[in-house]
């Protein structure tokens, strides 16, 4: 390979788009690297010859494509690559439990791989992944794989869902829920799940690590649109109530200090007395928001608006007829 200045880098960057996306234009790739066509061409010859696939495809534009192998030749990373991967594996575990042994098995393999500069830079960053707190669980790998799996086939998942028990009393057994699983998303420190939840024919957010999913899974399906547009809007407005379209008043029959770790970060909370607590909150729809009602298992009563109560008066019914009555 040739030592001309600026080759080696040419290449690492080339190697990274290829990386970064299955197909490459050959004229995109020449504009990213500011070079001729020509050039590319030359470019992944020496690819080629270190001993990555890189294969061209066919096609009005022409391009490249680099294929998976079953042998690879060693990493090449940029230094913004290689910072990332050290702090991904130091810090993965601080979240997903049953990968710490793994993750600094592969730091030390990524590192033997890299130039003396970038083993510096990686060496420097020395994090510490501190063990969460009761209050932020951490994620078995195992069912992080299972739901991310279902999500990427678009297969119904099954799972038992691990509910808080505020009440100390002992409950029935709930049925498997039955979700179709949109997208595995990270929200302060938690793994969520947000899905279409069958049963109740709405939107759903679950808590991963209170997750136990069972095989094997459902049909495939075909994915809904998500209100808000994606799973970083869907979030924030489900998290902090932002512009909710549905909006209602109760009085629920609990001491503010435990309706509020419930009540989530878009509700208002109000004493109104030792066993009295306002609460304002909101969600993507009526039902929704009378579902929420009955989650709580102590007497709650519906304030208002007018439609709250008729959704409520319709949940009702629904639940008697699933009841048999």
């Amino acid at each position: 390979m040739s030592d001309a200045p600026g080759t080696s880098g040419r290449l690492l960057r080339l190697l990274s788009l290829l990386q970064a996306r299955r197909d490459w234009p050959g004229e995109v790739l020449a504009e990213r690297l500011e070079v001729s066509p020509r050039t590319v061409r030359r470019d992944v010859d020496r690819l080629r010859d270190l001993g990555y696939p890189v294969r061209a495809t066919k096609g009005p534009d022409g391009g490249y494509r680099l294929d998976a192998g079953a042998e690879l030749p060693p990493l090449l990373f940029d230094d913004e690559q290689a910072v990332a991967v050290a702090v991904a594996l130091q810090t993965a575990s601080a979240s997903v439990s049953g990968i710490e042994e793994g993750a600094l098995r592969a730091l030390a393999t990524v590192r033997q791989v890299m130039p003396a500069r970038l083993r510096g830079r990686v060496d420097a960053l020395q994090v510490t992944a501190v063990p969460t707190d009761r209050e932020r669980p951490r994620v078995d790998s195992t069912v992080l794989i299972a739901v991310g799996s279902a999500v990427r086939a678009r297969e119904v998942l099954r799972f038992e869902y691990e509910r808080p028990n505020w009440t100390g009393e002992e409950r029935a057994a709930e049925p498997p829920r039955r979700v179709e699983p949109h997208q595995l998303a990270t929200w302060s420190g938690r793994w969520y799940l947000v899905g279409w939840d069958l049963d109740r024919q709405d939107w759903r957010t679950f808590r991963v690590d209170r997750m136990t999913p069972k095989t094997p899974t459902g049909p495939r399906f075909t994915p809904r649109a998500l209100p808000g547009g994606d799973v970083a809007s869907y979030l924030q407005d489900a998290f902090r109530g932002r512009e909710w379209p549905c909006r209602g008043e109760f009085v629920i029959h609990a001491p503010a200090a435990e309706v509020h770790p419930w009540a989530g970060r878009q509700s208002v909370v109000e004493p109104l007395g030792p066993e009295l607590t306002r609460v304002v909150s909101g969600s993507w729809s009526w039902e929704r928001l009378a579902a929420w009602v009955s989650w709580w298992e102590v007497p709650v009563e519906i304030v208002g608006p007018d439609e709250l109560r008729a959704a409520a008066t319709r949940l009702g019914r629904r639940f008697l007829a699933a009841a048999g009555s």
